[in-house]
């Protein structure tokens, strides 16, 4: 299938990049015409925080988006809001914010509803907007307009801030210099590599139109489902590593084929047929990975999965189809691996002959490396378990936090609207929590005992800095609260209200009036999201965890290889989680990536790390041991299959792995601090995966396991299928493992899979 499909695509260049054109033509316009929507909404089914927003919802309907808030300020030295022409200045304001297209209502602090959204000095207040959309279709531009409407308070000399999901939609990370700058990383190291401009750039055209095209796709995505920011910056950063990573492995192998003078198109089809294949596989095993999340039960979950999961879906698919188109058209610029005088830059491993098996000078690069480690194995594997382990030690201490808006960069419209709001009225004021209760029978109104009973006791509990008078509906069956915490929303003694609320206050105050009463609002959904993750966490391992294993089965046909592999990616994974817990929730050089010290950790981050980092090190892991188990059948010699097999991937695999590490650390600019997160936990773990994993932890325990690494019970050699996922039955009969072919005239071949990266 690989074969014929990338024969086809050789073969017809200019229509397969025309269909490409059309696909990006088609989305782009749909982007145009209806706009890429994030939203940082938190739906947890089953949860009480739903339940409170469910009831709340049914029992008093209001504005689509709730209350956004509008903050209004005067310097110390300035007017009073209080004053009249103050006064005059803000009405006028919130009459002209009525008349913004979506805006329903205004609630202005000098009306009776609005009056506790004065301050005590008089020097801030904040108008109540309510918009009939939701808060994933308030955009930048209607942020705008309404702050703009605010222009008679400005000109009254009132400072005007968006708050909520206002000043969220004109926060949203530009992360186009992220982009950028890896881009321009990678192509520096694809340029050392081949020392080819067009060999060079084509990964970074695949890499590039994969993540336009997936990105356009995860937009449009964003207006059925709640599509949180940070998910299409995940997906960004993952498309973008793995379309370019996908290309180079398939680039190699093409010009391998070139080199043994086998014709354009059909070079472009082999390379399709072999390492297209394998990219496919890796492919699909990052998004089986991302799959297991779903097992989560959170909306937020599957949109996280879902967002990088397009993205690779789409890399996959470029890499099948645009590629060979490409290959095909750009041959004669692309080179070949028998160019005369290649030479390999210094410390690496220069090709080895075509159809021999014997491993490059001993010396040189990762081959000097093999033979050293696999010579003393028991030094080597505990030395890397020790490394891997005192990384891992942090992750010991990483517990579960809640991002708010006082985490947001400095100047931000988010942070600028908190800490006013904070400064002015207490930090609670930013996340109040709100508490529901459906009575079994009518209450007669706010002063009903079981009503005043609640009100009496959410106001006595410890860590509540004040309780709205109760707000009942029409047929008095249904009463809210609205609860405001001492502390801030992201602050974990907020977290421990919620439990004390729900454990204490509320069955007390309720038993006899056998009502049902929930707790609700912004930090008792990420309490709820918090306590589910953690829940789940062991499922969701297990689950990708067994997965992940099944592919390597099913890929290599070896028990102890699986199990192997699984177990030295959960270290990896542990290490990446210590660097995550030392810097951020420790503050360990919080500082440098741009942060004020340490911030807390969201339970999904490590979560969403999981998945995307077992899928990632199935990539390399897959394209080493093809070439051992090459080797291997080959020669019948585990140590020196071992060799030979990291000794010719070593160096491709330790490129695209430096491509992947400069994609991640390039958005530690993003302002973002879950960015910031990814990009550092993301960029550890691939680091730590191809330098201590594959470097020393592969090498040592293939040694140690010898041939019973390839042990397969009889039984479960007649279930597995034959993968082929190097499509060897594709490859030049010289290549196939067991015979000799010359090499190529002019310079040396490659016999491997995945060959070293090529040079001039």
């Amino acid at each position: 299938m690989f074969l014929t499909m990338g024969r086809w695509c050789a073969r017809r260049p200019r229509r397969v990049i025309g269909a490409w054109l059309l696909l990006l033509l088609v989305l782009g316009g749909a982007v145009m015409a209806y706009g890429r929507v994030t939203s940082e909404a938190v739906t947890i089914p089953g949860s009480d925080s739903q339940a409170a927003l469910d009831t709340a919802a049914a029992a008093f309907p209001g504005p689509a988006s709730g209350n956004q808030p509008l903050v209004l300020r005067t310097g110390p030295g300035g007017p009073v809001l209080t004053g009249d022409s103050t006064r005059e200045a803000v009405e006028r304001s919130a009459r002209a914010i009525a008349e913004v297209p979506h805006v329903v209502s205004v609630t202005s602090p000098y009306e009776r509803a609005g009056a506790a959204a004065m301050s005590r000095d008089g020097h801030t207040a904040y108008l109540t907007v309510g918009l009939d959309v939701t808060g994933r279709d308030i955009t930048p531009e209607l942020s705008q307009r309404i702050t703009d409407a605010a222009g008679p308070a400005e000109a009254a000399g009132i400072e005007v801030t968006p708050g909520g999901d206002l000043a969220a939609a004109v926060d949203r990370p530009d992360t186009g210099h992220s982009e950028l700058i890896g881009l321009a990383a990678a192509a520096v190291i694809l340029f050392v590599g081949f020392r080819k401009a067009a060999a060079a750039g084509l990964p970074l055209v695949i890499g590039v139109t994969g993540l336009v095209a997936s990105l356009a796709a995860i937009g449009l995505a964003g207006h059925l489902m709640d599509m949180p920011s940070s998910g299409t910056t995940i997906a960004a950063m993952i498309g973008l590593g793995v379309g370019i990573d996908y290309t180079l492995f398939c680039l190699t192998r093409f010009r391998e084929f070139r080199g043994r003078g086998v014709p354009a198109a059909e070079a472009a089809a082999l390379a399709t047929a072999t390492a297209g294949k394998a990219s496919a596989f890796a492919g699909c095993a990052v998004i089986a990975a991302l799959a297991g999340l779903a097992l989560g039960g959170l909306p937020l979950l599957r949109a996280l999965a879902l967002a990088p999961a397009v993205a690779v879906l789409v890399a996959v698919a470029a890499t099948l189809t645009l590629l060979p188109a490409l290959l095909s058209l750009l041959a004669r610029f692309l080179g070949a691996a028998r160019e005369e005088g290649a030479t390999a830059p210094a410390g690496t491993d220069a090709p080895e002959p075509a159809g021999t098996d014997a491993p490059a000078p001993a010396g040189r690069g990762w081959q000097r490396i093999a033979e050293r480690v696999t010579a003393r194995p028991w030094r080597h594997l505990l030395a890397g378990l020790a490394l891997l382990l005192l990384l891992a030690a942090p992750a010991t201490q990483l517990s579960f936090g809640q991002l708010d808006a006082g985490d947001k960069p400095a100047g931000s419209a988010s942070r600028t609207s908190y800490e006013q709001l904070s400064d002015a009225f207490g930090p609670g004021v930013n996340g109040p929590l709100q508490v529901t209760d459906t009575l079994a029978a009518p209450a007669a109104g706010p002063q009903d005992a079981r009503v005043a009973k609640v009100s009496t006791a959410l106001a006595a509990t410890p860590g509540v800095a004040s309780v709205s008078p109760p707000q009942l509906t029409a047929d008095g069956r249904t009463v809210r609260w609205q609860v405001t915490p001492a502390t801030g929303p992201g602050d974990p003694a907020t977290a421990r209200l919620v439990d004390t609320l729900r454990g204490d206050t509320l069955p007390a105050a309720t038993a006899d009036g056998a009502g049902t009463a929930h707790v609700g609002g912004a930090a008792a959904a990420v309490t709820d999201l918090n306590d589910r993750l953690a829940d789940r966490l062991p499922a969701v391992i297990g689950t990708v965890v067994l997965v992940a294993g099944l592919l390597l089965l099913a890929a290599f046909r070896s028990p102890l290889l699986a199990l192997k592999a699984a177990v030295l990616n959960l270290l990896s994974v542990a290490a990446a989680y210590g660097v995550l817990t030392a810097v951020f929730q420790w503050g360990w050089g919080a500082q440098l990536i741009g942060l004020e010290g340490p911030v807390p950790v969201p339970g999904y981050v490590p979560l969403l790390m999981f998945a995307v980092l077992f899928g990632l090190s199935m990539d390399y892991e897959v394209f080493l041991l093809t070439s051992v188990r090459e080797k291997w059948l080959a020669s019948g010699d585990s140590r020196q299959a071992v060799v030979a097999g990291l000794a010719s991937t070593g160096r491709i695999i330790t490129s695209a792995a430096l491509i992947m590490v400069s994609v991640f650390l390039a958005y530690l600019l993003s302002d973002d601090p879950v960015v910031k997160m990814f990009g550092t936990g993301l960029a550890a773990a691939v680091a730590l995966d191809v330098t201590v994993v594959r470097g020393l932890l592969v090498p040592t325990t293939m040694a140690l396991l010898g041939d019973r690494g390839w042990w397969l019970p009889r039984r479960l050699d007649r279930i597995l299928p034959e993968l082929d996922i190097e499509g060897s039955a594709h490859t030049l009969p010289a290549e196939r493992p067991g015979t000799v072919a010359a090499p190529a005239a002019g310079g040396p071949g490659e016999t491997t899979a995945t060959s070293p990266l090529p040079t001039r």
